[in-house]
């Protein structure tokens, strides 16, 4: 009986929308199952690593050859069934394509990457002189040797070796061929044993009759057999080449001597990266009366909704309550995913929860080696083990096999929304689908919640838990606002970054020894750098912003390309040296809280100083060990960090965070002034909060100064159901960006005027957003305001059918288009 031919459709890591359906070998088809991975040939001369998204037997309707698998990778699924359906649910409500999710979604240890290799034909000769760039690809081979076309271009220092490749290719000089290289590799770990020879007391007799003259080989020796309880075999345990050269006290050469002597011998073992060294686990602390009333309300609310925002104040004491609620969990071996919004609070978070949870803690997230981030993926595809996850918004992607529960802390942090590339999706709202598919609980918890997630409470959406008091009746912080303004009228302030009452508070903190976070939400030194003469202002070639100048590097950079240059000593117009510096950055703030403070022990927290994992944990520690006394940083420093030694918290200029052009500006201005100003007074103080402003009598100030969450949530709900926008109405911002300016406004009024036929009044722009030009693209964008009550399928199609009716232009080509839902 002839089988029938089976078929696999896939999915690339390519900005593809379609699965592409290959042929599956006979030797594989019995192996090959959906969510495995796959070698394919794909394009001219490139292998990917595609995922086998459906096995079957229907026969293409392509009248193209149906390509073959090249190699099956695994022998079980990477993936499993409910990670296919995140994926296409992601796709479809976020309108990006499927092979986005993928790239998005796995780390790259688990793709495959093809590479062109290049090699030199043995018995090429030839038949006329060679150019010297030719030549100089020839030499860098050695004998059998292959290169990719990145390392010829090292060695050779050529910079386009491309072309030249090309040119000895038709010569007949070299040979290109596609290449896998593997991404995952497993951690190795050399260990020391004794050699089979030598085992036993007799033969061990001999060996220390060998070192009777190399006295350090000897106390080795004795070392390892110390260690590695060899002579009693219940005790044994396996040593390692560290442990045991520490141990000893030994060099390198010394143990290198006994394994030439043929008395010890090493061997590489695979070993995890994952491992936590904890000596003894902690219970979870007791809860206050308000925490146990919140935690039995969480349990009533998810009695009869799968969401609840928890409402609880700063230093209320919610991860004890997520703490609690996760032990319950694991307890009924299902598995916890704790999300956080970005990298930066992980450190703080990490140390409370690996004393709770031992081993059950796993951690991802990017600034982690991808070498640890597959291992975290393995653990779980392989383990169905009570797992607790520690991530930021990635982690949503990992293979769960039953999640319970879902904590999303911080829930309001725009850090949550992808930018770019696609998927530009909201961690909050697709954790809440994933929970859905998984039958998890989600709990939303913040002290700021975001409107969004608050109206959905205040609907009867989301259960509604609120937590009103600090955890051990600390007293919320003194928030006194200073008119800065005014200062400055009296000539008291003059140039001055800090009012008179900022400055006697930090002094009255060092003496103290207490501590002090100064809120400044601009890193670098100034923002705009002015020729007081001529007016000329340095601007990004690339962007249309204005260069910030960074003194610790003499640089103007770019925060949207980073692009740098120095800083000129002279007007580059009109050749004067009297460039003013406009506007104050975290590195100014530095500088003049230094020369205030000289005895004081500064630091600074911002994207400058805290671009690695280890910066930013240096940084925390030193802040909580004490030895640094005043931290400056951007919104870095507001999120939900604990410390509990700060008394003052300086925000330099609130007004910057108000005037900001975007219908969240005041919800976002809140958020942060009230999430800052929560990390004084934390445990067992009181603190004070210094708020300079130059209209002290705002609405929005007031409301921050009476904490009153309340009051600003009505009155912003009025603002947005009066001008139609979230949690009324759903954005989706259709992006447009080109290179020529006059192509962009032609096509995207076009655009926007197909859509108008369809949508009416629901359609705006296009419009020009605050910068217009970013990385050479010139930027249109069209805003679709849709009823929160509609369904949004039949958009979807629209936007689809359009983009395809667009695609037959020519001049459309030129765009770059992308649709943004949900904007943050």
């Amino acid at each position: 009986m002839i089988e029938k031919m089976k078929y696999a459709d896939v999915i690339l890591p390519l900005s593809l929308a379609n699965s592409y359906t290959y042929r599956i070998p006979q030797d594989m088809q019995a192996a090959l199952v959906a969510g495995c991975r796959v070698i394919v040939h794909f394009g001219k001369r490139r292998y990917y690593t595609a995922i086998v998204l459906e096995v079957h037997n229907r026969q293409p309707q392509s009248t193209l050859e149906v390509k073959e698998i090249y190699a099956l990778l695994d022998a079980s699924p990477v993936l499993r069934r409910p990670q296919l359906r995140f994926w296409q649910w992601l796709s479809e409500y976020y309108l990006c394509k499927l092979g986005d999710v993928y790239k998005a979604a796995l780390p790259s240890g688990l793709k495959l990457e093809s590479e062109t290799a290049v090699s030199c034909i043995k018995d090429f000769e030839a038949q006329f002189p060679l150019r010297p760039a030719e030549q100089a690809v020839l030499d860098a081979f050695s004998d059998g040797q292959k290169l990719t076309v990145s390392e010829l271009e090292k060695k050779t220092g050529l910079r386009n070796v491309v072309s030249t490749l090309s040119v000895l290719l038709t010569y007949g000089a070299v040979e290109v061929q596609e290449e896998l290289k593997k991404g995952f590799a497993p951690k190795l770990e050399t260990y020391v044993s004794l050699s089979d020879e030598y085992r036993g007391h007799d033969a061990l007799q001999k060996a220390f009759d060998l070192l009777k003259r190399a006295h350090k080989q000897e106390l080795l020796l004795i070392a390892y057999l110390d260690l590695s309880h060899i002579l009693n075999p219940t005790l044994a345990t396996e040593v390692t080449k560290k442990e045991l050269l520490q141990q000893s006290e030994c060099s390198v050469s010394v143990l290198d001597g006994l394994v030439k002597r043929g008395i010890l011998k090493y061997y590489d073992k695979e070993v995890g990266r994952l491992q936590v060294h904890i000596s003894r686990l902690q219970p979870p602390q007791p809860l206050s009366p308000d925490q146990e009333k919140a935690y039995a309300d969480i349990h009533e609310s998810f009695k009869i909704k799968d969401v609840c925002l928890l409402h609880g104040i700063t230093s209320s004491g919610k991860t004890e309550i997520y703490i609690r609620l996760i032990s319950e969990v694991l307890s009924l071996n299902r598995q916890v995913l704790y999300l956080l919004p970005e990298i930066a609070i992980t450190t703080q978070i990490t140390n409370r929860l690996t004393k709770v949870f031992g081993d059950k803690l796993l951690v991802y997230h990017s600034k982690y080696s991808d070498n640890e981030r597959v291992e975290v993926w393995n653990k779980l595809r392989a383990e169905k083990k009570p797992l607790l996850i520690l991530g930021v918004r990635s982690s949503l992607f990992l293979p769960f096999y039953d999640l319970g529960l879902v904590i999303v802390d911080e829930e309001h942090e725009p850090g949550y929304k992808q930018q770019d590339p696609a998927p530009r999706y909201h961690a909050r709202n697709a954790a809440i689908m994933l929970a859905n598919m998984h039958g998890a609980k989600t709990l939303l918890g913040s002290a700021t919640p975001s409107l969004d997630s608050y109206f959905n409470a205040l609907t009867g959406k989301y259960g509604l838990v609120s937590l009103n008091l600090r955890y051990g009746n600390t007293l919320m912080p003194q928030i006194i606002p200073v008119n800065v303004k005014e200062l400055k009228r009296k000539k008291i302030m003059k140039d001055a970054l800090f009012s008179p009452i900022l400055i006697d508070k930090i002094t009255e903190a060092l003496n103290n020894d207490e501590q002090v976070i100064l809120f400044q939400n601009r890193r670098g030194f100034a923002p705009v750098i002015e020729c007081k003469s001529c007016g000329w202002v340095p601007h990004c070639v690339n962007c249309d912003v204005s260069l910030t100048f960074h003194k610790f590097r003499n640089q103007l950079v770019c925060h949207y390309c980073g692009y740098t240059y120095q800083l000129p000593p002279v007007c580059p117009e009109c050749r004067e040296s009297d460039l003013k510096m406009m506007g104050v950055g975290t590195e100014k703030v530095e500088e003049e809280i230094a020369s205030l403070f000289p005895a004081a022990k500064i630091g600074r927290l911002d994207f400058d100083t805290a671009r690695t994992r280890t910066a930013y944990e240096r940084i925390i520690d030193d802040f909580d060990g004490g030895k640094i006394s005043i931290l400056i940083g951007t919104q870095m420093v507001s999120k939900g960090l604990d410390f509990g030694n700060v008394s003052v918290v300086g925000i330099i200029n609130a007004d910057s965070l108000l005037n900001y052009p975007d219908f969240r500006a005041h919800e976002r201005a809140y958020q942060l002034m009230v999430q800052v100003s929560g990390r004084a007074g934390r445990r067992d103080k009181s603190g004070t909060v210094i708020l300079q402003t130059t209209q002290p009598e705002h609405p929005l100030i007031q409301m921050v100064q009476r904490f009153a969450y309340q009051e600003m949530a009505k009155m912003q709900l009025t603002e947005r159901s009066m001008f139609r926008y979230p949690p009324y109405y759903r954005l989706i911002v259709v992006v447009l960006r080109s290179r020529n300016e006059t192509v962009l406004q032609e096509q995207s009024l076009l655009f926007a005027a197909k859509l108008k036929e369809k949508l009416g009044d629901r359609v705006l722009g296009p419009v020009s957003p605050p910068v217009t030009r970013v990385q050479s693209l010139h930027i249109k964008k069209i805003v679709l305001k849709i009823e929160i009550s509609a369904n949004i399928s039949p958009v979807r199609k629209l936007l689809d059918s359009v983009q395809c009716e667009m695609q037959q232009n020519s001049d459309y080509k030129q765009l770059l288009v992308h649709f943004d839902v949900d904007p943050a």
